[in-house]
């Protein structure tokens, strides 16, 4: 078990973070054309803005909350906030966020696989991808009970202690969770496994850093007019 947690923590962040850079890279330089989301909004634009924006609103606040909270040193913010109140922080922005996230992937998910059109249409990968956010997306919402069984902060300092040793290349980063819940080793482990996948899916977008997203108008579409002649010809 310790060789298989010095494997996965380890020497796999490295391995996706590698395959993430550059095979984005080559992806980019070989395949521009792809380098895209895909929108499916041309087949159906039902429930399309509801749940394209918040999934995205939830899934950016996620994204920089965990950047922040993991990547931040203790002795940063230890003279204005304690650890155990930094995580019941984390825990109130990231039920917020989450649930928020969670009303969009399932309205995302639900047209993937439940609109006939857009099933037709959409790719196994497509499909996988929202599978593996969607789980994603539930163990880091599972993990919020079990922070509240341990409320003074230490497996969240033991959380940013691997990550910034891993960012920082230091030995040592799995011992920091080899005792942490299943939960946050699968979390941990799926979050790599999508960074891993990112080159070969819609994932690849999130390069282009979409600042206007939400504030870009989106596609019209409108019904072809048919003219009408009213002389009987």
């Amino acid at each position: 078990m310790s060789y298989l947690n010095t494997l996965i923590f380890q020497f796999y962040p490295y391995l996706a973070l590698a395959i993430f850079a550059v095979g984005c890279w080559a992806r980019f330089d070989h395949a521009a054309y792809t380098w895209r989301a895909g929108s499916s909004q041309l087949l159906s634009g039902k429930w399309m803005r509801l749940g394209s924006n918040w999934f995205h609103i939830g899934v950016i606040a996620i994204l920089l909350g965990h950047f922040v909270g993991l990547l931040t040193p203790h002795w940063v913010y230890e003279p204005f906030i304690s650890s155990s109140h930094k995580q019941l922080l984390a825990m109130g922005i990231g039920g917020l966020f989450g649930t928020i996230c969670f009303v969009g992937i399932v309205i995302l998910l639900g047209r993937r696989l439940f609109n006939p059109r857009i099933r037709a249409t959409s790719s196994r990968r497509d499909i996988v991808v929202l599978v593996l956010l969607f789980a994603q997306l539930m163990l880091g919402m599972a993990s919020i009970p079990i922070s509240a069984g341990h409320m003074d902060g230490s497996q969240m300092i033991k959380l940013a202690e691997w990550a910034q040793h891993i960012v920082t290349f230091r030995a040592g980063a799995a011992d920091y969770i080899s005792d942490a819940h299943w939960v946050y080793k699968s979390h941990v482990f799926l979050g790599l496994t999508l960074l891993l996948l990112t080159p070969f899916t819609r994932l690849v977008h999130v390069w282009s850093v979409p600042l206007g997203y939400l504030s870009r108008p989106y596609q019209v579409v409108r019904k072809r007019q048919v003219a009408v002649d009213y002389s009987g010809r």
